[in-house]
């Protein structure tokens, strides 16, 4: 197994990361490697692993040449990884590692991807709170429901990767895209870490970011194979609002009351431009999903089922 270690924000120190994490796999004999990916800002982190790897220790690390989103650096380990089981996690304590193992297990068993389910959570209420409303908008999204996307941590199949479209900050939603992609994803309730109990508030924009990460996945999940649907439904508001505004002011200008000094009129106008440029925008995306159908596969079974009989002599 590949365990690979993400190192970008509010890492701890990754020689203690190794020995704390390393532990439960070594005492099992299970093979293993540790990959540290480490951004340019945490280079210094770095040095910290050298005397492990000079040891023997099966540590690895690849220094990132700038920064990049994390969905990035996780396509950059599954084509270093050695074996073909990766146990993904951030650089600073989330759930305790004896936990580890029993995701790899899921993993081993047929399921495609092993989600770490903090459970119970023993941090500050403001924290649960935060994670009920987050969790809640993600529900209504995801075609699964779960409980702790957020903890980072996972185990999951190196081919997966490269059939889901993990791109930008779309990696902490991994879950939500493998499951609508119809594969197998287990949330596994795990032990939090006791570093991990602690209040966190972020600054505003990163709550900002959040919310239009939501919205581009609400989009990547019910509107992908469909664009004209989203984009139609949202035109025909816009256009049917602004053409009734429109007729407003004509059967007022019609009884002989003026219309051209109306910030109405403006109005009414922006909103049919609007409409249909969001419709045309709808059947453009339309046209290029059309065009990538073939290449494309949309469907999966979860069981092959019998080969088909021999053409009829």
């Amino acid at each position: 197994m590949s365990v690979v270690v993400l190192v970008d924000e509010r890492p701890e120190p990754l020689d203690g990361i190794y020995e704390e994490f390393s532990a439960p796999f070594r005492a099992a004999g299970v093979p293993h490697e540790f990959l540290f990916l480490i951004e340019p800002a945490r280079e210094s982190l770095a040095t910290t692993l050298e005397p492990l790897a000079a040891g023997g220790a099966p540590v690895r690390r690849l220094q990132l040449a700038q920064a990049v989103p994390e969905g990035a650096m996780v396509r950059l380990a599954a084509e270093q990884a050695r074996y073909d089981t990766l146990l993904l996690m951030p650089a600073y304590r989330r759930v305790e590692a004896a936990s580890l193992p029993l995701l790899t297990t899921h993993v081993a068993e047929g399921a495609d991807l092993a989600l770490a389910c903090r459970e119970p959570r023993r941090d500050p209420g403001l924290n649960r709170f935060q994670s009920r409303v987050f969790h809640g908008m993600v529900n209504r999204i995801s075609p699964q429901r779960f409980a702790d996307i957020g903890s980072g941590v996972m185990a999951i199949r190196r081919g997966l990767l490269a059939e889901l479209p993990l791109h930008g900050e779309f990696f902490r939603f991994l879950p939500v895209l493998a499951a609508r992609e119809g594969f197998t994803v287990h949330e596994v309730p795990v032990r939090q870490h006791t570093a991990d109990q602690h209040a966190r508030v972020y600054p505003a924009g990163t709550y900002l970011r959040r919310l239009v990460d939501l919205l581009g996945l609400f989009f990547l999940v019910r509107f992908t194979d469909r664009p004209l649907r989203f984009f139609g439904v949202l035109g025909s508001v816009l256009g049917v609002g602004g053409a009734v505004v429109l007729l407003l002011l004509l059967y007022q200008r019609l009884h002989g009351i003026g219309i051209a000094n109306r910030p109405l009129l403006l109005l009414g106008l922006l909103l049919l431009v609007l409409g249909i440029q969001a419709v045309a925008l709808g059947l453009v995306a339309e046209i290029i999903v059309h065009l990538g159908a073939p290449r494309r596969k949309s469907y999966r079974l979860r069981e092959p089922g019998p080969p088909p009989p021999p053409p009829a002599s």
